[in-house]
């Protein structure tokens, strides 16, 4: 016995924002001072490391429980069954609600029984609650998720990821120019057939070797500015260990499966840089002495920037009911899932359809 998804959904935000938008931005180093480079070559690098030419920004009414509902709505809409029957609702975000224009992190109540008020779900028995655990935060929810359906305490859930990160970017830190707005979300179900569903999954949490301070919440980088924090990481090092660790974590996950290397069909990586990814996935199957097949991986960051826990849920949503960029998914396939982030955290889970 374990889950199966049996609906995705996605809210793609309406506001398109092309590298060119920070052609005027005042960008500066950690220590305040202004980058020597030109902004367009600052934003050629960033483009040719991370793959991203533009991404989405909510519009400005709309908070991240909003357009979590949105994601949580198409899914329930593609899963065709009643909303009062879901016995869990699990959103995963990082900063919660932050209304435009403000710098006050409101995560009071749960995002997670707003949304619930949202669709109008009036079962009490239906359980509300939010999870924090960086970028892998949805994918934990769905690991979650199946522990609560494994353990006969939940029969249906509904799991989101949903971020608007533009809120809290710093306007003087390239680095800002990453980070993007989504919601994605999906329905999981109890699943009596153990060829369909999830097959196995890993987590691990790195926090005593100085990976605590490589994504965090931080001051602006111009030295004068009030105490406003914003979202802030330590690139170079996020990059190295995400090389060093998560292909591993991966390969632990994938052995449990069941299956073969080569039957691993696609695998859905959380969409932080598309360099990095690559990498990632190579590392992966050379721990298998196998070459990375070409089109095992769908890659959205180019459109969609990082969303965080949105980016998988999201991705998923568009292979599943667009083929987005030629990525489709059949009967019996199997995939992966994997992500890193802050904590630093990094989960998997393999997946057979």
């Amino acid at each position: 016995m374990n889950s199966k998804i049996i609906g995705t959904g996605s809210y793609i935000p309406k506001n398109i924002i092309k590298n060119d938008a920070f052609v005027n931005h005042f960008f500066l180093d950690v220590n305040g001072n202004k980058i020597a480079s030109k902004n367009e070559e600052i934003i050629g690098k960033l483009e040719a490391i991370t793959g991203i030419k533009e991404r989405k920004y909510a519009l400005d009414n709309q908070d991240s429980s909003d357009i979590a509902t949105e994601a949580a709505k198409s899914a329930l809409h593609s899963s065709s069954i009643d909303p009062e029957t879901i016995d869990y609702i699990i959103l995963a975000h990082n900063i919660g609600d932050v209304s435009k224009g403000s710098n006050q992190v409101d995560v009071m109540p749960s995002l997670a029984s707003r949304v619930k008020s949202k669709l109008g779900i009036k079962n009490p028995n239906c359980v509300a609650y939010d999870i924090l655990f960086g970028c892998p935060g949805w994918l934990e929810g769905l690991i979650q998720s199946n522990s609560f359906i494994k353990a006969g305490i939940a029969r249906r859930c509904l799991v989101i990821g949903s971020e608007t990160l533009s809120r809290v970017v710093d306007s003087n830190d390239r680095d800002g120019m990453i980070f993007s707005d989504g919601a994605g979300a999906v329905v999981t179900e109890l699943n009596d057939n153990s060829n369909v569903g999830i097959l196995s999954h890993k987590t691990v949490t790195y926090a005593n070797n100085g990976e605590i301070d490589y994504i965090f919440y931080g001051k602006s980088n111009k030295i004068d500015a009030d105490h406003t924090k914003y979202i802030k990481m330590q690139g170079r090092k996020v990059y190295e260990f995400a090389l060093n660790k998560v292909p591993q974590a991966m390969k632990l996950c994938y052995e449990e499966s069941g299956h073969g290397i080569d039957k691993l069909k696609k695998i859905f990586i959380h969409q932080a840089n598309k360099k990095m990814d690559e990498a990632i996935i190579k590392r992966f199957y050379k721990l298998f002495d196998f070459e990375a097949p070409k089109n095992i991986l769908p890659m959205n960051i180019e459109e969609y920037g990082n969303s965080s826990t949105a980016t998988i849920p999201t991705l998923l949503d568009l292979v599943l009911k667009k083929n987005y960029d030629g990525h489709h998914i059949e009967k019996g396939d199997v995939i992966l899932f994997a992500s890193v982030g802050a904590g630093m955290n990094i989960n998997a889970v393999s997946y057979q359809f």
